[in-house]
């Protein structure tokens, strides 16, 4: 999700760059728009290099005065369109003034006026200016619009005052930002173990057995429940995904090695989602040496471990209460044979796909998928990204969790 963060001239200034590592660490994608006052207390060049992103400071820069410069212009429109969320922190007296009587004299105060994305804002000032009935009118207006307001705090102020008026707490703010966006910390206190991608299995030094999962649902899986506050133990295998933030990684290749390394960690684990798509078969003899190519051959195979299974007995036979999940990727019969898997498997939940949909195959960004659970219920989702579907897979792990 990409937010920006409007920086107003004042002292507390310089606490929004602890926000932007804050907000970061959410995952949130965060773009700094600062007023010409608030350049005054704290560079633009210590934004850019906490974000690795270019800092708004005006509405029109002296390179952008061409007239062909059409998409510099707009760029508040730009913005405004993509941003899921504007936070403003610290928000001076002016800086509510002008939204709440729709003045737009730069950048911060068009970019208000342009979306259509929530909006939160965290005002620091003197207590007097707090107290004044002007601002006060202001947040009312504001808080009348639906602009969603963080109290400052009370105590020592940098202006040798005390009282109402201080920036919240960054954590204060970090956290009203979240529930707007719907961000949950529902896994907080969890050990999630995911797994993702293929499995190959070598039949010869140059070829292999394997599939043509990309790993994308998988990992989607591990980066929300990271968000929602989990520790999050990815077991992969092979794939060329950029490793989600915050998440132990465990790199794999062979079913063999999957199951020794989801075994190893899921006695830690609250909650196993085996959303990797694991190699059935396995050459019954691996050369050691390429195979020439001598006419027709025939290869034989034998079942690789079904790990899913394994952990379900387990679970059986321990009484154990970790919450397993498991997927079906079918081309047919699709509840049949979730409902099959379900039973055999011992898991709490299945989540099958017909993969010869569009936008619900392999090396998608998209997924449509149907949950199976033990107690009888089905919850088909329409086609979603796969972030948004490994969302509402983890909404049904927190109830089956309770």
């Amino acid at each position: 999700m990409k937010i920006a963060l409007g920086v107003t001239g004042g002292v507390a200034a310089y606490k929004a760059a602890e926000l932007v590592r804050r907000l970061q660490q959410e995952k949130l994608d965060v773009q700094v728009v600062m007023t010409r006052a608030a350049q005054e207390f704290i560079t633009p060049l210590t934004f850019a290099a906490l974000t690795g992103q270019k800092v708004i400071t005006d509405m029109f820069s002296a390179a952008d005065s061409a007239p062909a410069n059409v998409e510099s212009a707009i760029e508040h429109i730009a913005v405004a369109q993509r941003i899921d969320l504007l936070l403003v922190a610290p928000a001076t007296a002016d800086i509510l003034g002008k939204f709440a009587h729709g003045i737009a004299e730069d950048f911060l105060t068009t970019l208000y006026l342009a979306t259509k994305a929530p909006v939160v804002v965290a005002p620091a000032m003197n207590v007097n200016m707090w107290e004044h009935p002007a601002t006060q009118q202001n947040l009312a207006a504001l808080r009348a619009r639906g602009v969603n307001v963080v109290d400052p705090d009370e105590g020592y102020l940098a202006c040798g005052m005390t009282g109402s008026g201080r920036l919240a707490a960054t954590e204060t703010i970090a956290r009203k930002v979240c529930d707007v966006l719907g961000l949950r910390h529902d896994l907080a206190g969890q050990t999630v173990l995911v797994t993702a991608g293929p499995t190959c299995e070598d039949i010869d030094p140059v070829r292999f057995l394997t599939n043509r999962s990309s790993g994308k649902m998988g990992y989607a899986l591990a980066e929300a429940a990271n968000r929602r506050g989990a520790r999050v133990v990815l077991v992969s295998g092979p794939t060329d995904l950029k490793i989600p933030d915050g998440v132990d990684w465990v790199p794999v290749r062979a079913t063999e090695e999957m199951r020794r390394a989801v075994l190893d960690r899921a006695r830690d684990a609250n909650i196993v989602i085996m959303a990797a798509a694991v190699a059935d078969y396995r050459a019954a003899t691996s050369h050691d040496k390429k195979m020439k190519r001598e006419g027709s051959i025939t290869l034989d195979l034998e079942p690789t471990p079904d790990i899913l299974a394994e952990l379900g007995r387990a679970a059986q036979e321990a009484h154990n209460r970790r919450i397993l999940v498991g997927f079906a990727a079918e081309t047919d019969r699709v509840a049949e044979n979730a409902r099959g898997k379900l039973e055999r498997k011992g898991a709490d939940m299945i989540v099958a796909n017909d993969v010869t949909q569009e936008g619900a195959g392999f090396d998608t960004d998209t997924n449509i998928v149907t949950m199976y659970l033990r107690d009888g219920r089905e919850i088909a989702l329409p086609k979603m990204s796969k972030f948004d579907v490994a969302n509402r897979i983890l909404d049904q792990v927190v109830i089956l969790a309770r």
